[in-house]
């Protein structure tokens, strides 16, 4: 008779285990990191769309995929986003370095105007005062004039061309009383309409504006103070840098426009620097 005995059988049980097999590997921890950086990208891609301008945007894209020759010197503002583009004869840069010089003839552009030519000279004005109307309000970086200056500045677009009008204000004339002699706040705007300008070819016509005397003199000097106050803010913007060949014509208006219905209000004293169409007689 067998002996009965109460040790329990010893069960020894193998465990297969697979390296990396099913879900427990790390590969796909991989995928999902590379997924979640091209959805990221793809979010400040459209972020970056929606805060732009269409000029900042173009200019992105041109740095990043040239697809013209561009020159060594670089014509845009400050950064990515503080330029508009960098084509040197298209934009002057902050530091003064960007084209061959103020007014390049076609003999010594850079490679960065081909097919200029091309463009009819309706639209190659409009974009060329766009660009001076832009650089004068600060749209799309900061602008080359101060809050104070702007204040004294209008810009609109005619047949003739793009009409720049620097006006006085009460308590800041452009002139001393009853005379050609400018005032600090003119020179400041003539020498930076004369940096602006040097974006462009056209050439430029000046005309004076007084407002209008309380009482009528035998001897008015509104034709003369016109004329002279037209013909210094033309020796103002030669000396800033202004090649005399652009300037076509000066011209005194003396009270016969006033801007205002007022015609003895500050606000009549005027200059308009006007940048003239390219098919302009």
């Amino acid at each position: 008779m067998a002996a009965q005995t109460n040790a329990a059988p010893v069960i020894i049980k193998r465990k297969k285990v697979i390296a990396g097999g099913g879900h427990h590997g790390g590969a796909w921890k991989v995928a999902y990191a590379d997924f979640v950086t091209a959805m990221m990208a793809f979010f400040m891609l459209m972020w970056l769309l929606n805060a732009t301008t269409e000029k900042q945007r173009k200019g992105l894209a041109d740095y990043f995929a040239p697809t013209i020759p561009i020159n060594r010197v670089s014509g845009g503002g400050d950064g990515a986003f503080g330029g508009t583009n960098m084509f040197s004869e298209q934009e002057l840069p902050q530091d003064g370095t960007g084209a061959i010089n103020h007014y390049p003839d076609s003999a010594r552009q850079s490679q960065g105007t081909v097919g200029v030519a091309e463009i009819g000279s309706d639209a190659l004005d409009h974009d060329q005062f766009k660009t001076i109307d832009d650089a004068l309000k600060g749209r799309g970086g900061e602008s080359m004039l101060t809050d104070e200056a702007r204040k004294h500045i209008v810009t609109r677009v005619t047949d003739e061309g793009l009409i720049i009008e620097i006006f006085a204000l009460d308590g800041a004339p452009l002139f001393e009383e009853g005379s050609d002699r400018p005032t600090q706040v003119l020179r400041d705007i003539a020498g930076m309409i004369s940096r602006i300008s040097g974006l462009v070819t056209n050439g430029i016509a000046i005309n004076g504006h007084i407002k209008a005397h309380p009482v009528v003199l035998a001897n008015s000097p509104v034709w003369e103070l016109s004329t002279a106050r037209a013909d210094r803010t033309r020796t103002l913007l030669q000396a800033a840098g202004t090649e005399a060949d652009r300037l076509q014509r000066v011209t005194g208006h003396a009270d016969r426009k006033p801007a205002v219905k007022n015609r003895m209000a500050n606000r009549n004293n005027r200059i308009e620097v006007i940048l003239l169409r390219n098919n302009a007689p």
